[in-house]
């Protein structure tokens, strides 16, 4: 096996046990992104100086001393380039590390590049991205999803031991599903969101997207805990992962038929099935939820209350202070910022705004209700696997129809995961989501683990 190949826990006790140098693993890892890249375009800056650099000094005594790690390109890295994969920030250099950056960085975490995505993470794709799409790695002829799909594409194709990406409805579980890689969806406000180039405020989550459910877990323990530049931050200690269960004997799993739409891929659906009867066998008590509200009705929420954030927050993005004026936004950027406009403007906002508002807490109190019968809720992340390349052009409502089972839990701020849970007949993965109440990442944790070591989806690899 490639040093580029290793998990995060094998990365570490192999650095820990001098069986090689940070030197050597990041070298491996540029290797890989120089071999891969020019099929892939997971990443739009690399950092292949101050990477081997900073691998000379590694200090392996901090729980990610030596570990190359590729960063979503909307998080700000203190004096390197920042873009969110728009030409507005095309030579945007940030002033300040996002929180996250930082306690990264502080567990010894060396940045080996800042990946792909939707521009603005506007979309679940990475085609609307300025620098052109990012390929799947299982097919170079396919999406990676979106809008993280560098940072997971970047996992799946091992150019980085780890990566961190960030979620608004779908953006870490449905590309880590399409990659077939692990992406962790923290509870709203678990991660700071401080120094993420914001989106929709409300429900914007940094996340890892890793290789297995372990690495992932331990990077959403350093990357969690209350913020005092953040209002929206958990005030509790950081998230802990807690022990692994022998078994699921006594846990209630519930199965949304609604979950499983019209248009639903017939192999994504057989492959929650035959996940379902894994966990079964692993001693859960499965019961189907018939009453779910439709996550139909969360893509109209999603829809108007997203746009209405974006053009808030784009509002800042002038020639002034970022070298690009507003010209230089997109033609997705644009479209969501005048219906967002429209949505907040006098006459409208309350047949809009005010009613999405008032249906997003109704999502929040039937997720409040299911978890009255269930501890954990699973389902498909999307309707389908994978799709080619060109998919999302001319569809408007492409990224709000792949996230729609994702968008739910997003909206209502629960935590959840994908997880690798088989692959369709053109050997494209399939994700497994699994949802929690608020603030219960270890039931996701335990569950995802138990499954993860009951089955081999996540040892397969794609074929460069």
């Amino acid at each position: 096996m490639n040093l580029n190949q290793l998990t995060l826990a094998q990365a570490k006790e192999g650095l820990a046990q001098k069986k090689f140098s940070s030197s050597e693993l990041v070298s491996a890892c540029l290797d890989q992104i120089k071999k891969t890249e020019p099929q892939l375009n997971s990443f739009v800056t690399v950092f292949e100086k101050e990477a081997l650099d900073q691998a000379k000094n590694a200090d392996l005594s901090k729980p990610l001393g030596g570990i190359p790690l590729a960063v979503k390109d909307n998080f700000l890295t203190q004096g390197q380039r920042t873009t969110a994969s728009s030409k507005v920030l095309d030579q945007y250099l940030a002033h300040y590390d996002a929180t996250t950056i930082e306690r990264l960085k502080s567990a010894g975490a060396i940045i080996i590049g800042k990946t792909n995505m939707d521009a603005w993470a506007h979309g679940s794709s990475t085609e609307t991205s300025d620098y052109g799409s990012t390929k799947n790695p299982w097919n170079i002829n396919h999406l990676p999803g979106g809008s993280s799909g560098g940072s997971a594409a970047a996992i799946a194709a091992d150019q980085a031991i780890i990566s961190v990406g960030s979620e608004t409805a779908g953006s870490i579980r449905q590309p880590a599903s399409w990659c077939g890689v692990v992406g962790f969806k923290p509870s709203y406000g678990r991660v700071s969101r401080y120094g993420v180039i914001a989106m929709k405020s409300s429900t914007d989550s940094p996340g890892p997207i890793c290789k297995t459910v372990d690495d992932a877990a331990t990077l959403l323990e350093i990357m969690s805990g209350a913020d005092h530049h953040d209002a929206t931050s958990i005030s509790e200690a950081s998230w802990v992962r807690p022990v692994k269960l022998a078994s699921l004997q006594g846990l209630k799993i519930g199965l949304p038929l609604s979950y499983f739409p019209p248009q639903i891929q017939p192999e994504v659906k057989s492959s929650i099935l035959a996940a379902v009867e894994t966990l079964k066998k692993l001693g859960a008590e499965i019961i189907e939820l018939p009453d779910v509200l439709d996550p139909k009705y969360s893509i109209a929420v999603y829809t108007i209350l997203q746009r209405s954030e974006v053009s808030s927050n784009l509002a800042r993005f002038d020639g002034i202070r970022y070298g690009h004026d507003r010209s230089f936004f997109g033609q997705e950027a644009k479209r969501r910022i005048m219906l967002g406009t429209y949505s907040l403007s006098s006459g409208y906002y309350d047949a809009y705004y005010t009613k999405a508002q008032k249906v997003r807490t109704l999502i929040c109190q039937d997720f409040d209700r299911q978890f009255q019968k269930v501890d954990a809720i699973i389902g498909p992340v999307s309707p389908s696997t994978a799709l080619p390349i060109g998919a999302s052009e001319g569809q408007a409502m492409f990224g709000e129809i792949q996230d729609m089972l994702v968008e739910p839990s997003s909206i209502a701020g629960l935590p959840g995961i994908s997880i690798p849970c088989g692959f369709d007949q053109n050997n494209l993965p399939v994700g497994l989501q699994i949802i929690t109440p608020q603030k219960r990442e270890d039931l996701v944790y335990q569950i995802a683990k138990l499954f993860e070591d009951n089955t081999e989806y996540h040892l397969q690899r794609p074929k460069l």
